[in-house]
């Protein structure tokens, strides 16, 4: 029996006859073959893009600025010293308020990477439900939380979505003198939180008024590949397959997004999902599977890491110069690696993923691609970074 989905409630029901939607009582015209199609996704792309302009969002929103990495209080320094090894980033300031520490990474050109802790061990952590799975639960507050873009009118933005319906973490917006910030609650689709910021000085620092200063004693490693990784290029967050068209639309509405196109990798499930600003921008990914979970034996890797790691970002993804030699380095230091570099410069782009981090849950991607190439991904790449994940 086919299986459909409805746009408007997104359950996923037996197709009985064409009857309504037996959850929420949508029309049969909201039920789509459940194959998680491109046809419905382009459709609603094309909707938001001129809701956009309708209701004045279009270019309120700008770049990423930074991620908000969360660690449990005794593998912070731990995660930070490790990116500091692994990556192209240096240590910019750190940071406490009255209930975060906070150190700042960062690398000309790209966006920053924020690792944070929350101190009060009972303080109310928004994102912990998303971590109750069977390989993230031993880190209950551990998690990739929250993409920060920039805005030029923040009291605009906040003003319009809120009358969209969109919930935010904070009645207020955070007023500082440097920046004014708001971020929304949690996705029920990924677990993220998008954050806004609209900066008011030349001398960007995301140290509020009333957070204290501090310098941490951090080991600034001197190492010969560091200057051959270089920007963000995109993040991959983890996705059910029923939430797979939900979770790319929410994300749509709420930046200056769009979907770009699918990568099937049928023989494992899988959905690779580029959305982009531009060319030019940090890329966000959305990787679902084809049809819903149905066990650890039958389902495919996508799937089963979102049964065992609960929806989340599972990579950042880190262009790369000198790739080969890189790779070749951080294997001698001890990296350890789900698979060998992929691709070649016949085919556009080599690419690898390091294991999970024991201090993040996160896997670095390392990502080249040659001069004359002018695609993203490729489908063969994509095929065996997929089947790498059935490792974690």
């Amino acid at each position: 029996m086919t299986k459909v989905i409805c746009s408007k409630c997104m359950s996923v029901h037996d197709n009985e006859g064409g009857l309504n939607c037996p959850n929420c009582h949508a029309h049969k015209k909201h039920l789509y073959d459940f194959s998680n199609s491109d046809t419905y996704l382009r459709k609603e792309a094309h909707r938001i893009l001129q809701d956009r302009k309708i209701v004045g969002l279009q270019g309120l929103v700008g770049g990423l600025q930074c991620v908000v990495i969360n660690t449990e209080t005794r593998h912070w320094t731990n995660a930070i010293q490790e990116l500091l090894q692994n990556t192209g980033v240096s240590y910019k300031e750190s940071f406490q308020t009255q209930d975060k520490k906070v150190c700042v990474l960062g690398q000309k050109d790209s966006a920053d990477i924020l690792i944070q802790q929350r101190i009060d061990p009972k303080e109310k952590n928004p994102f912990a439900v998303f971590n109750q799975h069977p390989k993230s639960m031993h880190l209950p507050n551990t998690r990739l939380e929250t993409y920060v873009y920039e805005t030029n009118d923040i009291g605009k933005y906040v003003d319009i979505q809120r009358n969209r319906g969109v919930s935010f973490l904070s009645q207020e917006i955070e007023h500082n003198d440097g920046f004014s910030f708001i971020q929304t609650q949690p996705s029920m689709y990924t677990g993220n939180s998008i954050g806004f910021i609209q900066w008011h000085t030349r001398q960007r620092t995301y140290m509020s008024d009333k957070a204290n200063r501090f310098h941490d004693v951090l080991k600034q490693p001197i190492e010969p590949f560091k200057k051959n990784i270089n920007y963000i290029d995109h993040a991959a967050t983890r996705v059910k397959a029923e939430h797979r068209d939900q979770a790319i639309i929410e994300f749509m509405e709420l930046t200056n997004y769009t979907f770009d196109f699918a990568i099937y990798v049928k023989m494992f499930n899988s959905i690779t999902n580029v959305a982009r600003l531009s060319d030019k921008d940090f890329a966000m990914v959305f990787t679902s599977g084809v049809t819903p979970f149905i066990s650890l034996q039958e389902s495919g890797p996508t799937e089963k890491f979102i049964y065992n790691y609960g929806p989340r970002t599972h990579h950042l993804a880190f262009q790369t110069d000198h790739i080969e030699d890189t790779f070749s380095l951080l294997k001698q230091r001890g990296t350890g690696f789900l698979i060998d570099l992929v691709g070649s410069p016949e085919e556009g782009l080599k690419q690898t993923f390091t294991v999970p981090s024991d201090n993040t849950l996160l896997v670095n991607e390392y990502i080249h691609r040659y001069g004359d190439f002018d695609g993203f991904f490729t489908k063969s790449n994509v095929t065996l970074l997929t089947e790498s994940t059935e490792k974690q």
